[in-house]
This record gives structure tokens, C-alpha cells and sequence, in this order.
């Protein structure tokens, strides 16, 4: 039988990563123009963007019930084509209905090859002799970093929404179209359940990637304002706190295959979660500024490579199918995205926001005490 793992395979994977990343971060620059054309309020903004979420959520459980009988690659072909050709459509919505439904629909190609890649991935990793989704995962990262500039930088020559939104369906199509004949056409098909709920190892797995998640949402929504609330930066430069960490969290993930194979699974787990304590201390504990961005730093690369350990705990497990685990994983760290950040304003509003992101490092800690647990067999 031909190994999993092949260069193609591997170039599939990390382009489906890309595509996922990039899809996602074109549509973030066209949002204003989604306000502006619909003459919306904040508040209706943010129930149509919910809307987003809400079929990404959908999609995830049902890619994990599809990829258990079909495999995964019609899947990422469904998921990444569905990008391409819906984001051209979030510009040309004409009332807030019809956004949300396009969002919905958005989600749903984003939740499915979301799921899909990371279960081929699981499988491609399986049959290498070394580490390998930290770099899957760094192309999600790279691709959000590119599908944003790319779409500035075409919305910025006056191209206009639609024109800037076709080109880069363009660009995504091409990968697609790259991608398509390099995939496993076998990865994750299997007899057996299609549905089956969370339970043993998976659930804790599952509850990890949740906390993981959520300290990501948290710095994205919140940490520019508990910079800026105490008084160490201006409004203006709120947002560079965030830029930090996601830089942080690309470099941690680029790398993180290496370190992985060097001290192991349990090792990053617990060095990790801890850097990422540490990293929280230090930015709610700091006095300027440089300190405060110190703290960024320490987050994101503490946190850089807990989700790809998390993932391959799922290919090692017993307890559920593979494809239904990472399915189960990908929902619950989703969720910890959506409903996370909600939760920590109602927090803070109730002890502050100081308090809430302490609470975020006991959380954390979780991690570091579950190591051992989730990688008992490594």
C-alpha cells in the first residue's frame, strides 16, 4: 500500500491549511464595506457576523459524520471551492437576510475543510517518521496573514470590493486545483458508527483545545483593551499587543515540529502551557509598555504549539474514531473562539477585566496538569 505520507501529500495538506486561513482573512477587510452597504448598526453587524460562526459550528460535526464513511478529500475540495465562490457573493449581498445566509453558508465551507484537513493531516503526520501538523498548522496562520494583506493591498489600488473579492477566489481556485489530485483518497474512511459523542480521552482532548482556543480569542478581543485600560498604550496602538502574539504564534508553529521531535509530546504540553502562564503574568503584571508586549510574545509562543499536540492525541486515541475525535476537538476549540471571548465580558464586567485574565491562566494551568494524561502512551 502507498504510504500516506508523500511530498504531494504533504504539499495537499499544507495548501488546504493555507486556503482555510486565506479564505477566512479576506473576508475580515471587506466587513466595513458590508456595513456601509447595508446601513447597519453594530449591534445587527454583529448578529449577522454571528451568523458566520453558527455555520461553521453546523459544518464541523456533520464533516465529522461525512469523513467517517467518504474520507475527507471531497470534503476539502467542497470546503476550499465553497470559499472561493461564496466570498465573491459576501460583497454582492444586498440585504442583511441574504448576508446571513452567505455568511452561513461561508461557515459552513470554512467548518468543513477545517475539520477535513485536520483529520488528512492526522493521517499524513501517522505515517511520517517525525512531527509534522505544527507546520500544517503555521500555513492556517500564514494564509490568514496573506489572504488580509492580499485584500488590502487590492482594496487599496481601488479595485473595489467585488474586483479585489474575484481575484482572490482566483487565487484560492488555483490552489484547489493543485491541491485536488495530491490528496489521500482514503484518509479516515471507514466502516462503522457515524456518530458517536465525545467521551474518555476525547473529552478531555476536547475540553484542552477549548481552553487553547479561548486564550487565542481573548487576545484577539480583549487584550488591546487591557493594554489600553491600564494606561500602558494609547488607542492607536491598542492592536499592537495582538500583531505580537500572532507573529509569535506563526514563529512557535513554523518551528514547533522540530521541538516536538526533540523533547516530545508531554514536554511541549507542559513547557508551553506554562510559557503561556508566564506570559500572562508578566502582561497583567507590567508597568510599561515593552513589558506588557514582552507578555504578547510569551503567549503566543507558549501557546503556539498546544493544538497540534492536542491533534495528534487525537490520532492516537482509542476510545473514538479518528475523524470523529478530531471533529469533536475542532467544534469544541471553535466554540471556546465564539463563546469564549462573551464569557469573559461577563466576567469582567462582574470583577474586572484584570481578574477574568487570571482566571484565563488558571485555565491554562489545566493544560499543564492534564499533560501527563493526554500523552500517556507517548
Amino acid at each position: 500500500m502507498t504510504s500516506a505520507d508523500r511530498p504531494a501529500t504533504r504539499l495537499a495538506t499544507r495548501l488546504s491549511f493555507l486556503v482555510a486561513g486565506f479564505g477566512l482573512a479576506c473576508w475580515a477587510p471587506l466587513v466595513p464595506f458590508a456595513k456601509a452597504r447595508l446601513a447597519v448598526d453594530d449591534a445587527v453587524l454583529g448578529l449577522l457576523l454571528l451568523s458566520l460562526g453558527i455555520g461553521s459550528v453546523l459544518a464541523m460535526l456533520a464533516t465529522g459524520i461525512l469523513s467517517a464513511r467518504y474520507g475527507t478529500k471531497p470534503i476539502i475540495i467542497a470546503g476550499g471551492i465553497g470559499l472561493a465562490l461564496i466570498l465573491p457573493l459576501l460583497v454582492v449581498a444586498g440585504t442583511p437576510v441574504a448576508l446571513a445566509l452567505t455568511l452561513l453558508a461561508f461557515g459552513g465551507a470554512l467548518g468543513s475543510i477545517d475539520v477535513a484537513m485536520n483529520i488528512h493531516a492526522v493521517e499524513v503526520e501517522r505515517a511520517a517518521s517525525e512531527p509534522l501538523m505544527s507546520g500544517f498548522h503555521a500555513l492556517f496562520s500564514i494564509g490568514g496573514f496573506a489572504g488580509s494583506a492580499v485584500m488590502t493591498a487590492l482594496l487599496s489600488l481601488h479595485l473595489g470590493p467585488l474586483g479585489s473579492a474575484l481575484i482572490c477566489s482566483a487565487l484560492m481556485l488555483i490552489a484547489m486545483a493543485t491541491t485536488w489530485p495530491r490528496l489521500l483518497r482514503r484518509a479516515q474512511a471507514q466502516e462503522g458508527p457515524l456518530f458517536v459523542l465525545p467521551h474518555g480521552i476525547v473529552l478531555l482532548l476536547a475540553l484542552l483545545a477549548a481552553v487553547t482556543f479561548l486564550i487565542e480569542g481573548a487576545m484577539l478581543d480583549w487584550g488591546a483593551l487591557l493594554v489600553i485600560d491600564a494606561g500602558l498604550v494609547s488607542e492607536a496602538r491598542g492592536g499592537i499587543g495582538y500583531i505580537v502574539f500572532s507573529i509569535a504564534m506563526t514563529t512557535g508553529r513554523l518551528g514547533g515540529d522540530a521541538v516536538v521531535a526533540r523533547i516530545g509530546d508531554r514536554a511541549t504540553l507542559i513547557g508551553g502551557s506554562l510559557l503561556a502562564v508566564a506570559g500572562l503574568a508578566v502582561l497583567l503584571l507590567a508597568q510599561n509598555a515593552s513589558v506588557a508586549i514582552a507578555g504578547f510574545l510569551l503567549i503566543g509562543l507558549g501557546a503556539s504549539n498546544l493544538v497540534p499536540v492536542l491533534f495528534r492525541g487525537a490520532a492516537r486515541q482509542t476510545a473514538m474514531p479518528t475523524g470523529l475525535a478530531v471533529a469533536s476537538i475542532t467544534t469544541a476549540g471553535y466554540a471556546g473562539v465564539l463563546v469564549g471571548p462573551a464569557g469573559i465580558g461577563f466576567v469582567a464586567h462582574a470583577v474586572g477585566l484584570p481578574a477574568a485574565f487570571w482566571m484565563l491562566a488558571a485555565l491554562m494551568c489545566v493544560v499543564t496538569l492534564s499533560a501527563r494524561a493526554v500523552t500517556r502512551n507517548t
